[in-house]
């Protein structure tokens, strides 16, 4: 085991005022996290936070994203001077989100850092980012945030050890002072997991019948997770994974997989000769988008099919204890849950109130409208996991994507749902904008617009069922008596001012209405939406930036 032998050193530092944590960790440009000191500050406040046991095991990778090699090296060599006596990180310095929660749980560290600003571009002038999973897998809690910023404010000093870096490109295990780095193979555990939860004998079967899938990874960390599962061992063509080498800058594209920004995987999808399946996942490999031939499946719909069709997948055969989805999702779920006769819960946006509903047992399945979706299988949303299930589901039925989602809206009738992202919105407009809604909240109920009249307002508050903590101001819902819905919320993944989005739903039971696209079927609670919250006069926008 090549050895590097180094004592621990002391570095004077004074704080930043900007490193406060949002829902999935610190997401700040490049250039940010190159400042002097701005990333050792903050993995020291990290470590500072979390008080490891000496020898304690830690998790570390990332997306691949730029400046993630030079960040893991870093991060070595602090946690070898914080007395950490193993850190786990993946070969060439990747690891899927997903995979770092399926690994941390197997090994049962002291949970992992992850590196990746998600679905956010990179690049030298692109994101980054930074986070902290405890040892259940999952995004650390609010407490461990908050206790991370307040480190962060205070901070004098940071412990680092002067060593050589690490062969982060070759598996096998180096010691840097008393600490032993294991590069392990980042697909080996994940994909072994799959094939744990999901018939692979039944897909392999579907596509050496001559079924067709297209998987993009948009040059993000699945592209290697991808090759092993559906072209080592599955069996499928070559030609049926696209963009699957990892780029730090992802091939200078967005890597978020949705209508606007996955679009050479629609043009396949919806031109001559389309697959018969496509599906595509984002930056760090949680995200998911699946199509049909000339299909689209809303994640609100996807979480409630695979809900309805679990029993179908052998992980999942023995039925499921609970699902959960959060508030801004479509109650699509809902309806499969009372069917099913198990719980549904709605929480606040944040994979880690999902966790603690996992750890409690209440729950099996979950999702966010955000194209994200997962199981108590780890603690994360997982892209590659919701892609196989929609094979296994499809391996079973021998029914299309298209077939098997109007078979489900038939049956439960349809959630017709979009999502409006108005991006890169000055901070003050966007503000602006949610005041005027929610001081118009007094007055709205009993007002009729058009075809809809207003129930209730309210802005969504959270009261945890496993350990009672409260989350308040988690979107300003607008709901009206026959169900249908507009919710507003401020995004806090972005780096550059605000994203206002807008949530549309209205449910719809007439099988003769399902073919109608989402925006033609919510052209009203469109209209209305901007009515009521003056976006186009506050922000200037006259289009969203997305549409899901």
């Amino acid at each position: 085991m090549p050895e590097h032998l180094s004592a621990a050193v002391t570095i004077t530092t004074t704080p930043f005022s900007d490193q406060k944590p949002g829902t999935s960790g610190l997401r700040k440009r490049v250039p940010v996290f190159q400042q002097p000191h701005y990333l050792e500050n903050f993995v020291q406040a990290i470590f500072d936070s979390i008080s490891p046991p000496q020898g304690a095991t830690l998790v570390l990778g990332g997306d691949g994203r730029y400046y993630n090699r030079e960040a893991i090296q870093i991060i070595l060599k602090m946690a070898a001077a914080n007395g950490f006596g193993r850190v786990l990180v993946g070969q060439g310095g990747i690891l899927s989100t997903p995979a770092a929660s399926c690994v941390i749980r197997k090994y049962a560290t002291f949970g992992g850092i992850i590196l990746s600003a998600s679905h956010n571009p990179g690049g030298p002038d692109g994101d980054f980012g930074i986070k902290y999973n405890t040892a259940n897998g999952g995004p650390a809690p609010e407490k461990i945030t908050e206790a991370i910023f307040s480190l962060s404010k205070t901070i004098m000093q940071y412990r680092i050890l002067d060593v050589a870096d690490v062969a982060l490109d070759t598996v096998g295990e180096y010691a840097i002072g008393k600490m032993t780095v294991s590069v392990i193979n980042p697909v080996a555990d994940y994909a072994e997991l799959m094939e744990s939860l999901f018939d692979f004998d039944a897909i392999r079967t579907l596509i050496a019948g001559g079924f067709r899938i297209k998987f993009d990874a948009m040059h993000a960390v699945n592209g290697p997770y991808a090759r092993e599962i559906f072209l080592n061992r599955l069996g499928a063509p070559v030609d049926s994974i696209m963009n699957c080498v990892p780029l730090p800058d992802f091939g200078n594209g967005h890597p978020d997989p949705n209508l606007t920004y996955a679009h050479e995987l629609v043009e396949i999808l919806y031109g001559e000769n389309a697959p018969d399946f496509g599906a595509a996942s984002d930056g760090d490999g949680d995200r998911n988008m699946i199509l049909g031939r000339h299909f689209f499946v809303n994640p609100s719909d996807s979480l409630a099919i695979l809900t309805a069709n679990a029993k179908l997948a052998p992980g999942y055969r023995e039925g499921l204890a609970g699902v959960a989805r959060s508030m801004p999702t479509s109650a699509a779920v809902d309806r499969v849950a009372v069917e099913l006769g198990i719980p549904c819960f709605e929480t606040p946006t944040g994979w880690k109130f999902f966790g603690n509903l996992m750890d409690a047992g209440k729950v099996t399945l979950c999702g966010e409208e955000s194209f994200g979706t997962g199981s108590s299988h780890i603690r994360e949303k997982d892209g590659l996991w919701a892609v196989l299930f929609w094979l296994n589901v499809i391996a079973v039925r021998r029914q299309s994507v298209e077939e098997i989602t109007r078979a489900h809206w038939a049956h439960f009738g349809r959630n017709v749902y979009s999502r409006h992202d108005f991006e890169a919105i000055p901070s003050d407009a966007a503000n602006g904008v949610m005041k005027h809604l929610k001081d118009g909240f007094a007055t709205l109920p009993g007002q009729k617009f058009g075809s809809y009249t207003v129930d209730v307002c309210d802005d969504f508050s959270y009261t945890d069922p496993v350990d009672g903590s409260i989350s308040t101001g988690q979107g300003l819902r607008i709901l009206f008596t026959d169900g249908s819905r507009i919710v507003f919320r401020l995004s806090g993944t972005g780096t550059e001012g605000a994203t206002v989005r807008i949530y549309l739903e209205a449910y719809d039971p007439d099988v003769a209405r399902h073919h109608l696209d989402a925006q033609v079927a919510l052209s009203e609670l469109i209209g209305i939406a901007g009515d009521l919250s003056q976006l186009v006069a506050r922000t200037g926008r006259v289009q969203p930036t997305v549409i899901t």
